[in-house]
């Protein structure tokens, strides 16, 4: 009887400790899966941000490749065209000059991809717009939309604004520089590197007043405190004229003039901003 008692107690024993393990393996199954389920829960948004980031980069490169392809074939007349305001200003004894052996076919090559690629700029900012506002709130959803459209916009100006009148100036004046025994005969593929630095360093400036609204709306930094920085500011714009310009001081100034008068609207629209949520913060 005791034997029989003992073996009964042995084989509870022995039961109790094999359900014992039973369930420790399944608690720790549970809680490996929820660790992994944790897991993947988190990894999943960052595969999905980086598939749909690089469709949307693959999509740029489409856009730009499919402009450029389209352009090719007119590569000349582009040039042409793009070197009318230094052809107008040079003396008549000058002439450009291609230096380089495959400059002539390289330099419209090269203007006519640059040419696709600001032409994309509408499209280029439209996909990173999808991109980002997802993760905007809904109350500067309402400001990305003209402020997108404004940045193309002022972009372009830029651009424009460099071409019609800084570059007219800017050649006129270099021609103008006469030395004895020296005939100016520009490099195309200089001129071309000149003008495209041009182009891209007013297209930045003139996005001064974006980047002002910016930081005044994300807090930053308040109109009040700008305006009491404006003569470092003023400073700082003579300051990236000279770094982002040629070294030629028409070009520097031409450059901080419009990027300081900018500065001024983007003050001016922050605080009309700054003056409509004062309002709503009380309430």
């Amino acid at each position: 009887m005791k034997l029989c008692s003992q073996q009964k107690r042995t084989q509870k024993n022995n039961a109790a400790g094999w359900a014992d393990k039973s369930m420790n393996k399944s608690i720790e199954k549970t809680a490996h899966t929820t660790r992994s389920e944790m897991v993947n829960d988190s990894e999943q948004p960052l595969v999905e941000h980086l598939l749909e980031l690089r469709t949307r980069l693959l999509r740029c490169v489409l856009v730009v490749l499919v402009l450029f392809c389209g352009m090719f074939s007119f590569a000349g007349e582009i040039y042409s065209y793009f070197i009318t305001p230094m052809i107008a200003v040079l003396p008549e004894s000058s002439t450009l000059l291609a230096t380089g052996t495959i400059a002539p076919f390289l330099t419209p090559f090269k203007l006519t991809f640059y040419v696709a690629l600001y032409l994309s700029v509408p499209v280029l900012l439209h996909q990173l717009w999808g991109f980002i506002a997802p993760g905007l709130y809904q109350s500067e959803r309402r400001f990305a939309l003209p402020l997108l459209v404004s940045s193309v916009v002022l972009f372009y100006c830029g651009m424009a604004f460099a071409y019609f009148l800084v570059v007219p100036i800017l050649f006129q004046f270099m021609a103008g520089i006469e030395i004895p025994g020296v005939s100016y005969m520009p490099d195309i593929s200089e001129n071309l590197n000149l003008m495209l630095k041009l182009f891209f360093a007013f297209g930045v400036a003139f996005e001064v007043p974006i980047a002002t609204f910016l930081a005044i709306m994300a807090g930053l930094t308040t109109p009040q405190s700008l305006a009491e920085k404006r003569p470092y500011i003023v400073v700082g714009c003579f300051v990236l004229g000279m770094l982002l310009t040629p070294p030629d001081i028409i070009s520097q100034v031409l450059l901080a003039l419009p990027m300081w008068l900018l500065f001024e609207v983007g003050l001016i629209l922050g605080k009309m901003v700054a003056k409509e949520e004062e309002p709503q913060t009380q309430e």
